[in-house]
């Protein structure tokens, strides 16, 4: 896969999603312009921003959500990262992200994106940059025992842990991160 064919699967995506409201809506209408007018805006090497892809992962009850300690952030958000010129389609990029980021193999995503999100950071670029995230939910297989799967903390995560949706850590982000709980379930029943 290609960037350009990167580029074009992600407006595909944006195209076919309803936004759940006018300012998601806005959101989604201003990605489609970015990258309209970035041809590499799928790629971290895209220095004024570009798209990154995260996911909202669930346990197979939908009473845990598991989250990273952000090292760059400094609280609990969901798994996530950059888009890499492999990635078919930004579902792919997010899937992956969770995937390399929580060493659980089997997580089913969301058909569609359930939140955008766009914030500024210095990133692995080593300047201000602007992340447009696309984020998805997932969830993963029922385990034999009933209790959410092990997961292996990358070194992308100063910690990584499962979390009862109604009891998040104190330094949760507490803006986004119940909206993804709720967009997520939502997608997700």
């Amino acid at each position: 896969m290609s960037a350009p064919s990167l580029k074009a699967s992600t407006e595909q995506a944006l195209r076919s999603w309803a936004a759940p409201d006018a300012e998601q809506d806005s959101l989604r209408h201003t990605y489609l312009a970015f990258l309209a007018a970035a041809p590499d805006g799928c790629l971290r090497a895209s220095e004024p921003g570009h798209v990154t892809a995260s996911a909202i992962v669930f346990d197979a009850s939908l009473r845990h959500v598991l989250l990273t300690l952000h090292p760059r952030v400094g609280k609990w958000i969901q798994l996530g990262g950059h888009c890499e010129p492999d990635d078919t389609t930004i579902a792919d990029a997010a899937r992956r992200e969770a995937i390399e980021e929580s060493g659980i193999a089997t997580l089913r995503l969301s058909p569609m994106p359930v939140h955008l999100h766009t914030h500024p950071i210095t990133c692995s670029l080593g300047v201000p940059t602007r992340h447009l995230d696309v984020r998805y939910a997932a969830i993963t297989e029922p385990t034999s025992d009933g209790d959410p799967p092990p997961v292996i903390r990358s070194d992308e995560s100063v910690d990584l842990a499962w979390w009862p949706i109604d009891a998040l850590p104190a330094d949760t982000d507490t803006v986004d991160v119940p909206i993804l709980i709720d967009r997520g379930l939502a997608a997700m029943r």
